[in-house]
């Protein structure tokens, strides 16, 4: 029966697993738990191939416990319950070890399921999820575990698995292997710290090999071919959406214009020309704001060409505006000062509005007090008078503070003479 390569040389021990040096490196927490074959639940949270699965039947074989192993995705209510019945048997003696995989796809009840069980230690459970576990995993199965994050392999570590995958291939005693400069660096980019699509990049490689006087001969081209576009990490439903978006914010609000088209690069490649754009015009006025008025017209028109455009075109006026946000000037005020305003509206506090404010276009409206007091303010010098507009329970709030920037300073000046505040 055919066996994945990734499957069939899986690391036995600790010490064969690549990455997650900051878990089971010399001195890791999770390594001087396996080593002490005291295992608690625990759940494994990371992108897909960078060891969870490993682990778990690492530790399985340093504690002889019976493993096994069901994925969320497939199993039900039933196969839990068929677990159940072998505990307290000599079938499990001493208790299971579940391997719980993408456990995101049990529902509340499925999990709840499980709750009795790794309480009283008949069940211990690991289970993995390429989700952000806090956001998808029952609070009580939390709370009974321990969370553990994998992080994608560093491509040093990626290039020791490949050279093991390539020297442990079927043939490798009966037929000699030549690679091209440069083949194990590539694959061990591209996969994006996936050691599983490395590795599957591998076995391409090997089934496709030209065969040159009786050897096996892998090019560089051939492993651009097989591990094309494999380093783009990314689903729209997923946290690297996420944290790449906030990785991408954060660096136009950071004004570091390098990062910002790197990740602006990363949703563009994944197609996610929406996220980009929307993300883009917010950090506009969020983070640019009144620092520099104009620049929420310069992007919104560079978003509206790369709508029309498409990609690959849409890359140019986006890498435009992007370059434009982080080298302008940036004032958060007005973040600030409608979220002010929004908090007091949410806690209750906003008071009915001044009698000399309300609407006075009907008959009656003077017979109401409607209007009455209004000083319309382009009949003063300078267009302005100062009367009170805010509802007396919020009367000499505050919301917009001028940003220290010099478009906001000289709006300043401009205003406190007016008002004759200075």
């Amino acid at each position: 029966m055919y066996q994945p390569l990734a499957d069939r040389i899986r690391p036995k021990t600790i010490d064969d697993i690549v990455g997650q040096r900051h878990i089971l490196g010399e001195n890791g927490v999770l390594r001087r738990i396996i080593e002490s074959k005291n295992i608690p639940n625990m759940v494994f949270y990371g992108p897909s191939g960078t060891g969870k699965t490993t682990v778990a039947r690492v530790i399985a074989d340093r504690t002889n416990r019976k493993l096994y192993r069901l994925n969320a995705t497939t199993a039900s209510i039933s196969d839990i319950k068929s677990i159940i019945d072998e505990l307290d048997t000599f079938l499990a003696p001493d208790g299971v070890l579940l391997y719980l995989d993408e456990i995101q796809y049990f529902n509340k009840k499925q999990q709840q399921s499980l709750l009795e069980f790794i309480e009283n230690g008949k069940i211990t459970l690991i289970a993995s999820t390429t989700e952000n576990p806090y956001f998808y995993v029952y609070n009580a199965i939390l709370s009974r575990s321990t969370v553990f994050e994998f992080k994608p392999v560093l491509k040093e570590d990626v290039q020791k698995a490949v050279v093991r995958a390539f020297s442990l291939r079927p043939d490798a005693q009966e037929t000699a292997l030549t690679l091209e400069d440069g083949v194990v660096e590539y694959i061990s980019s591209a996969c994006g710290g996936d050691v599983r699509k490395a590795i599957n990049a591998v076995e391409l490689l090997l089934s496709s090999a030209k065969r040159e006087s009786g050897r096996l001969y892998v090019s560089l081209e051939d492993a651009k071919m097989v591990s094309q576009r494999s380093s783009a990490r990314y689903d729209r439903d997923g946290d690297a959406h996420y944290d790449i978006l906030s990785a991408y914010h954060k660096s136009l609000r950071g004004s570091d214009p390098d990062a910002a088209l790197h990740y602006l690069a990363r949703l563009l490649e994944a197609g996610d020309l929406p996220s980009a754009c929307r993300r883009l015009l917010a950090a506009t006025s969020e983070d640019v704001g009144l620092a520099y008025p104009q620049a929420v017209s310069i992007v919104k028109a560079c978003v509206d060409s790369a709508l029309q455009l498409g990609l690959p075109e849409a890359r140019l006026p986006l890498a435009e505006a992007v370059i434009l946000v982080t080298t302008a000037p940036k004032s958060n005020s007005v973040v600030m000062a409608i979220d002010g305003a929004i908090a007091d509206i949410k806690s209750g506090r906003s008071g009915d509005v001044p009698d000399h404010l309300k609407d006075a276009h009907y008959e009656g409206a003077k017979k109401l007090g409607r209007g009455l007091t209004y000083q319309y303010p382009h009949d003063f010098q300078n267009n302005y008078v100062a009367q009170q507009y805010l509802p007396d329970s919020l009367k000499g709030k505050t919301y917009y503070k001028y940003g220290k920037n010099k478009a906001e300073e000289q709006a300043k000046a401009y205003w406190d003479k007016i008002k004759g505040t200075k």
